[in-house]
């Protein structure tokens, strides 16, 4: 088996990843019920995972993927670059980001679903 890449994360974000966990979103919830356990074609996901200096809503250190959703506050200017910031320090980091409304996850679970597992697949054709 490969060995992992070792990801670094800020200690300082642990209790933070922590209560964001203890307060999940409506979406938040209704995905990780479809994660968790390795349910999805068996792999790990990890539920408000510091990663550098950022906490990811899910995450699969085996896939190096990494699922973000997004709710009404991520559609603000400052926010979205925030974002886009977020996303381009995980993509040099080897993290590749799915990101989805909260509105797709509660009106539209199975797309969701289906560009994860397609996304899996991909990973696992290369």
């Amino acid at each position: 088996m490969a060995k992992r890449k070792i990801i670094p994360y800020n200690p300082k974000l642990k209790a933070l990843a922590r209560s964001l966990r203890n307060n999940s979103t409506k979406s938040e919830i209704k995905l990780w019920g479809y994660l968790k356990g390795k349910q999805m074609m068996g792999y790990d996901f990890h539920r408000q995972k510091p990663i550098n200096n950022y906490i990811l809503d899910f995450f699969c250190h085996e896939l190096m993927l990494g699922i973000e959703l997004d709710g009404i506050t991520h559609q603000e200017e400052v926010t979205a670059i925030k974002d886009r910031q977020k996303e381009e320090k995980l993509n040099s980091l080897g993290v590749h980001i799915l990101r989805f409304e909260d509105d797709e996850v509660m009106n539209d679970i199975d797309n969701v679903l289906s560009t994860i597992e397609n996304y899996i697949l991909d990973f696992e054709g290369k």
